[in-house]
């Protein structure tokens, strides 16, 4: 058994697609549009999001995560409750995804070392995903 995120962007998803690759080095796998769904008398697509992502596979390091526009309702909240945990293979890498993260997001704990790693620490990106990320553990 294993398990995946499944991220809903409400819209935005494309966006944080080729952020996520150009920032963090993510490679998309697999990516379906609403206009490219079988057609289902029971759920037929609301007008204007044909374009937008129904789901698509990432890539990031040795995990695959899977995304989607959702709805596109702007009533809908930001997205929360959940955090992504992002350890990288060295302190500088951590710090450098760190700061790509944080442009045009907000920083809730500033990168920094910690009494149990060389650098850590906590942001929510532009499309309200929040990640903790680590430098790796120390080896003895």
């Amino acid at each position: 058994m294993y398990v995946q995120s499944y991220v809903f962007f409400n819209g935005r998803c494309e966006e944080a697609l080729d952020f996520y690759t150009q920032k963090l080095g993510a490679e998309v796998m697999m990516k379906m549009r609403y206009k490219d769904a079988p057609p289902d008398a029971q759920a037929t697509i609301r007008p204007g999001i044909e374009e937008k992502i129904m789901h698509a596979s990432i890539k990031l390091g040795s995990t695959i995560w899977m995304a989607s526009d959702g709805h596109c309702d702007p009533a809908e909240p930001p997205m929360s409750g959940f955090n992504i945990s992002l350890t990288a293979d060295s302190t500088e890498a951590a710090e450098k995804y760190f700061n790509a993260l944080a442009e045009g997001g907000t920083v809730n704990l500033p990168f920094q070392p910690t009494f149990w790693s060389k650098g850590f620490g906590m942001v929510k990106d532009r499309f309200g995903l929040g990640w903790m990320v680590s430098s790796p553990e120390e080896q003895a």
